[in-house]
């Protein structure tokens, strides 16, 4: 099967074999490239910017990850206009993670698109399954979030730092916990009158 009717076997939601040699060579393509986007820190953003377009799927303006940024496969990852993520973001890709505009992540933030089976052979045999994750407009992820397979965060929301987001979060909420839930509204009475 060719690495093309794999990702689209993968992103089908059924069971698919991590172990074939497509796969493999397609993960070493990917840790050689985010070792580049790594190394490229301190260049012009416009440079560390095209190294992303080679590894992602897409990849709006003002796309920065702080070193380490590590990721699965890449061609399964969209990102919207001014997206940062701190130090040491892991996106496991395999089912897709679409991140909007406006995006910021904390330090040590892991999306884990990709599951094991449930069955030890199975699972020592290579089966896997993978679900999508997408995150909205505004969205702000703390340090230390985990963001499991198949989760929407809705626009405007905020997961709180160390959580760990296991179903879908709606918009315009606070959510924290482990595993996370909305804690409250954000409103009004929430603003500053902050003026850059």
């Amino acid at each position: 099967m060719t690495l093309d009717a794999q990702r689209e076997h993968i992103l089908s939601g059924r069971m698919y074999n991590d172990l074939t040699a497509e796969l493999v060579q397609a993960r070493e393509r990917t840790v050689l490239l985010t070792n580049e986007y790594n190394d490229s820190f301190g260049k012009p953003q416009a440079e560390r910017e095209a190294i992303l377009r080679r590894l992602l799927a897409s990849v709006g303006e003002g796309c920065h990850f702080e070193p380490t940024f590590r990721c699965e496969f890449g061609f399964n990852i969209s990102i919207g206009d001014a997206f940062y993520a701190n130090f040491d973001c892991v996106m496991l890709d395999g089912g897709g993670i679409t991140i909007r505009d406006h995006v910021l992540f904390g330090p040590r933030v892991g999306i884990y698109t990709s599951n094991h089976a449930i069955d030890a052979a199975e699972r020592a045999a290579g089966a896997c399954y993978a679900k999508p994750v997408t995150i909205g407009d505004n969205v702000w992820v703390g340090g230390g979030v985990t963001i499991n397979q198949g989760v929407t965060i809705g626009d405007g929301t905020i997961v709180a730092s160390g959580s760990v987001v296991t179903k879908p979060i709606p918009a315009g909420v606070i959510a924290a916990g482990v595993p996370a839930r909305v804690l409250r509204e954000i409103t009004d009475a929430d603003k500053t009158g902050f003026r850059p």
